[in-house]
């Protein structure tokens, strides 16, 4: 029971701190706002807890010692990518999955047959991940935790729950990331983006306005004002006890 409220505690603070700041490699840290992630809490909690789990599995389990994966859950749907020795090896790790967390709604398997990755493959991998999360930021088309990233022998890997229109720029924008070699779009596709969000963008869009208005009106009142004072001074006027 300890075990289990302490994973939960775990969990839970990961999330909301990675929600908040995450920090990549090259010292770029994204601010990053929860209310923006477009699943629920529960789903959040549910990919946290079987991201970790994995990670234990396949880095604790003598039985896949000999192959090199990863994986990325979004939704319940895990993504697998990496090598295994054999065929029997890459069944083996896609059919735990889900017995390591009954949770896991499908796996993807993208694990290929052949010796494991050097470490100076995995370090290009994780620099074109870096460079595509940056990327995701200079762009207005979708927010940046819309769309998770994994990149995995040079082949960058896109997961969320997005409309066409946001995958398809979230493609053309990582590809631009170098040295990627191919784009994999995985995503759970929405007719359209949720009425929440327009509506918040409608709303900070107005506020933007009004905002934007006031200081306009101010600024003619300050240009007034200033005439004003240049009027009465060309009159010889004392413009100190002047209520403006």
């Amino acid at each position: 029971m300890k075990k289990t409220l302490l994973l939960s505690t775990l969990i839970l603070s990961s999330i909301f701190l990675s929600g908040c700041i995450v920090s990549t490699a090259s010292t770029v840290s994204t601010v990053v706002s929860v209310t923006n992630e477009r699943r629920t809490t529960g789903e959040m909690i549910d990919d946290k807890t079987i991201g970790l789990r994995l990670l234990a599995w396949s880095t604790e389990s003598s039985k896949i010692s000999d192959a090199h994966v990863n994986f990325m859950s979004f939704d319940r749907v895990v993504l697998a990518t990496g090598e295994a020795p054999n065929n029997d090896l890459r069944s083996y790790i896609v059919k735990q999955v889900q017995v390591i967390d009954p949770k896991v709604k499908s796996v993807i398997n993208e694990i290929i047959v052949g010796s494991n990755s050097g470490y100076l493959s995995r370090i290009k991998d994780a620099a074109i991940t870096t460079q595509v999360e940056v990327l995701f930021q200079n762009q207005e088309v979708f927010h940046p935790t819309h769309v998770k990233v994994m990149t995995e022998n040079q082949a960058v890997y896109l997961m969320g729950k997005v409309t066409k229109r946001e995958a398809d720029k979230a493609a053309t924008t990582a590809a631009k990331a170098k040295g990627v070699r191919k784009v994999v779009k995985l995503f759970d596709y929405l007719k359209t983006r949720p009425t929440t969000e327009i509506e918040r963008d409608r709303q900070r869009e107005l506020n933007d306005q009004k905002t934007a208005e006031l200081k306009k009106q101010q600024a003619e009142l300050d240009a007034k004002k200033a005439e004003l004072k240049k009027q009465l001074r060309a009159l010889g006027g004392n413009t100190e006890g002047t209520p403006f």
